[in-house]
């Protein structure tokens, strides 16, 4: 199926003179509540030790790895395992990505087009994981109304990509819990409206402070038994971290 085409899907149909006013009230509330969902899990800044388990019908394969974050513009993950992929390691700065490869002692620099493709044979895609594109920024939201998700009260949220967005999705639709602002589900329709991949948040901790689900569980729904499942072993957010740290340089030598 092909998820990477223009995105642009959409205005709301206006029914009539109170929804036309009504309308902008709730969509600024909307963005709201997935704007504090969005600081909830990445902070100022954050540095993050992660498993990824890559779950397939005949086999399973899991990686780890830390990452660090500063703004919605810098981040740096490093493979710490297993052992033929530890040191590798991606940059992101602006809008460009790089992805530093000890074995072959080669950096690469990675073309926008690469962005929906799959990161490490997982069903995360590029931009998932360097999070090319912003929830908050790059959708337009509307409040669809309540819903209950693992006994939270949650908000369901429509994201409808802006025009020219780099986002690979037509839609998502996103359940944040109300208490917490917790992501709870996030299900992923490609431009023709078909339900593509379905994320679940569960194993609601404390992490620094914080209570957020340390379970990221990523489904394809047209692929039987696949998945991949990310769990969060620790999370600092706000930390003191330089842009100096998110370069090329540093990604060679970071541990």
């Amino acid at each position: 199926m092909n998820i990477n085409k223009s995105l642009s899907l959409k205005s709301l149909l206006i029914l009539g003179v109170a929804l036309l006013f009504a309308r902008p009230a709730q969509s600024q509330d909307a963005t709201e509540i997935v704007r504090k969902a969005n600081e909830k899990m990445q902070g100022k800044s954050s540095q993050v030790k992660m498993t990824m388990q890559i779950v397939r019908p005949n086999w399973e394969r899991s990686i780890s790895m830390k990452a660090w974050s500063k703004g919605q513009d810098y981040s740096l993950i490093l493979i710490t395992g297993p052992a033929r992929d530890k040191g590798s390691a991606y940059l992101k700065r602006g809008n460009e990505i790089w992805n530093w490869q000890p074995s072959i002692n080669r950096t690469i620099k990675m073309p926008p087009s690469m962005m929906s493709q799959s990161w490490m044979g997982s069903d995360f895609s590029n931009n998932d994981l360097v999070r090319e594109s912003s929830i908050v920024v790059d959708y337009n939201h509307t409040l669809l109304g309540d819903s209950t998700l693992s006994g939270y009260d949650s908000y369901k949220i429509e994201m409808i990509p802006k025009p020219e967005a780099p986002v690979v999705w037509g839609k998502v639709i996103s359940f944040i819990s109300k208490d917490k602002y917790m992501q709870l589900r996030a299900e992923f329709y490609d431009e023709d409206g078909e339900l593509v991949r379905l994320m679940k948040g569960s194993k609601v901790k404390e992490m620094d402070g914080r209570i957020v689900p340390t379970r990221m569980e990523m489904i394809p729904v047209d692929e039987k038994g696949n998945k991949t499942v990310i769990n969060y072993d620790k999370m600092e957010f706000n930390i003191d971290i330089s842009q100096r740290f998110f370069s090329i340089q540093n990604m060679k030598n970071v541990e």
